[in-house]
């Protein structure tokens, strides 16, 4: 087994109407113009990001003992209905104290996540001018969020109390962590029901490392449709 490389990618390029190549991640010193928020020019720009998700896939289902499980069944994980889902991909670990992550591809084009039971990540988040955001930056993202969650370094939890926040966190041994909060009320009322037992078995909410795939074991190419 090899570990992850990220493929080759043939990165678009944009211009702009006077002729010159957009350098976005770098086209702002200071604050964006007023007129370049809630715009996006190119949106195509992240078309990238398909490439690369349909390669941690592949990576994913070669090197762990996981399922993959596609179709409507698996668009079905995403906390918030996206009206423009082309395809979805669950890896589901075989070990249930493991987080299952939902891959599901957009037109627009994007990617969103759906890590363990109550959290979707975007990528990108906000793809406006203004934002300036690249595929790069975000595909940077999306592998190391992803990874994380393989090799158990992601957890959940929900406070306590009547109007409970719920967290995440992904944490990168040597580079620090990163997380969020946000409230329970924004989540379905039954989807953070039936997770609360479920996070409570976990050992400080951190969900456990993949197990990995045998040699001998074609386990990781099933999908079920």
């Amino acid at each position: 087994m090899t570990s992850y490389q990220r493929p080759l990618i043939d990165a678009p390029v944009f211009r702009g109407i006077d002729g010159e190549v957009i350098d976005y991640g770098n086209r702002w010193e200071g604050s964006p113009p007023e007129d370049t928020y809630s715009v996006d020019t190119h949106p195509e720009r992240f078309a990238p990001l398909h490439t690369v998700a349909l390669a941690l896939i592949d990576h994913l289902g070669d090197t762990y003992d996981v399922a993959l499980v596609e179709g409507d069944d698996a668009v079905a994980d995403l906390l918030h209905p996206a009206s423009d889902v082309i395809r979805a991909v669950r890896i589901q670990p075989t070990d249930p104290a493991c987080a299952a992550v939902t891959i599901v591809f957009t037109k627009y084009p994007g990617i969103f996540m759906h890590a363990g039971l109550l959290h979707d990540f975007h990528y990108p988040v906000c793809g406006c001018d203004a934002c300036d955001s690249t595929w790069d930056a975000e595909a940077d993202a999306l592998e190391q969020q992803l990874l994380a969650v393989a090799s158990g370094n992601y957890s959940e939890r929900i406070d306590r109390g009547p109007r409970p926040w719920i967290e995440h966190k992904f944490t990168y041994p040597g580079q620090g962590w990163q997380g969020g909060r946000g409230r329970a009320r924004d989540i379905s009322a039954e989807r953070v029901k039936r997770a609360k037992p479920v996070l409570r078995n976990l050992p400080g909410g951190v969900w456990a490392a993949w197990p990995k795939a045998n040699s001998d074991s074609d386990h990781g190419r099933e999908v079920w449709r």
